[in-house]
């Protein structure tokens, strides 16, 4: 098992050249610099196709344009620019494509800051893009798992046929951690027969998100939504540490987990007894998990701990069910969370609902 200390943002770039990825377009933008960079030196190395795009539009499009013949293909970018791949997204998810798109987020809105941030959960996590679409999005809290879910983004977005996204912080990009490199089991190849080019009789095979009558619309829209639910019914993935006893549940994900559980370990110290639930999908989102750790009686509420202004609570409280107390911790703009502030935090929501 081959061990490196890596930056986060090559690690991602070199885990997509491992998986099989050959073809990767991109467009400067700080936090994620350094994905294009690896992959400019890297992907001409494994044989691949490496683009510096003059858009972010561009870079999605040549992208939806690599998927179409059956290439594993990624792009990445951060919020501003993530924002521009939307129109790109849907078409994918209108033609069925899969892909793979990094998002290193920073603080917005509009050009913001280039500090992390985790503001753009609501526009991953809503749609793909316009209409009913949905993408699988995996959000890592370290580098090691950065790089494994990466690879399974590959086979996530070929299974699926489908858009993946990862969606991370800029810590996650900058940060330096070691990683060890497993031997993953390989898996058959895809059958890539829905790939543009021709069939077997020479008969031409396209691929488009246009569908003008109607009810072939429909009938389409229905039958993604039947993939949905077979997703969310089998791709649900999450984390819980010291839950089972817990009187509160921290809700959080990414680097902003880590940073909550070192609260909820200090607030163990002190006899308040915290624990953490970490979601790794967000969509679709572990709801189940949490309902069932929520409803043991000693739990007397559940806290979401973000890097926004407020949105990934929503989905905690529709978890809940609103059987539980739902509070909510935040920093925005760019600003990251300090565990005695979350600690703090938890001290006050808990002494209120004990006390109401």
């Amino acid at each position: 098992m081959e061990r490196k200390f890596m930056k986060g943002n090559e690690a991602i770039a070199e885990a997509a050249i491992r998986a099989g990825c050959r073809f990767f377009a991109g467009y400067p933008i700080t936090p994620q610099n350094e994905i294009p960079e690896y992959m400019s030196r890297r992907m001409p190395e494994s044989g691949g196709v490496f683009v510096q795009a003059e858009s972010e539009v561009a870079a999605i499009n040549m992208v939806y344009g690599a998927a179409s013949i059956g290439e594993r293909a990624m792009t990445s970018s951060s919020s501003p620019g993530i924002s521009l791949k939307q129109e790109g997204l849907s078409y994918m998810v209108g033609a069925e494509l899969p892909g793979v798109i990094v998002n290193m987020m920073r603080g917005g809105p509009g050009l913001g800051t280039i500090q992390p941030g985790q503001a753009d959960y609501f526009q991953a996590t809503r749609s793909a893009g316009h209409g009913d679409g949905r993408m699988i999005v995996l959000a890592p809290a370290s580098l090691q798992e950065s790089v494994d879910l990466v690879q399974d983004a590959f086979d996530l977005a070929e299974e699926y046929r489908g858009p993946v996204m990862i969606l991370a912080d800029g810590m996650i990009g900058q940060m330096m951690e070691p990683i060890e490199w497993k031997e993953r089991e390989k898996k058959p190849a895809p059958d890539t027969a829905w790939a543009a080019g021709s069939g077997d009789g020479g008969e031409p095979r396209f691929i488009t998100s246009l569908r003008l009558d109607s009810g072939d619309n429909e009938r389409f829209n229905l039958r993604l939504q039947e993939k949905y639910k077979l997703i969310t019914g089998k791709e649900q993935r999450f984390e819980a540490i010291d839950c089972e006893d817990a009187d509160m549940i921290l809700v959080a994900y990414g680097t902003t987990a880590r940073i909550a559980l070192s609260a909820a370990r200090d607030l163990r110290g002190e006899g308040l007894k915290v624990g953490l639930f970490r979601p790794i999908t967000l969509w679709p989102w572990p709801s189940d998990a949490l309902l069932r750790l929520a409803r043991q009686g000693s739990v007397k509420l559940v806290m979401a701990v973000e890097m926004s202004a407020g949105q990934m609570v929503e989905d905690v409280r529709l978890a809940v069910r609103f059987e539980k107390p739902v509070h909510f911790y935040g920093r925005t703009g760019g600003m990251i969370p300090e565990p005695e502030h979350i600690a703090q935090a938890a001290r006050e929501a808990l002494k209120q609902e004990v006390t109401a």
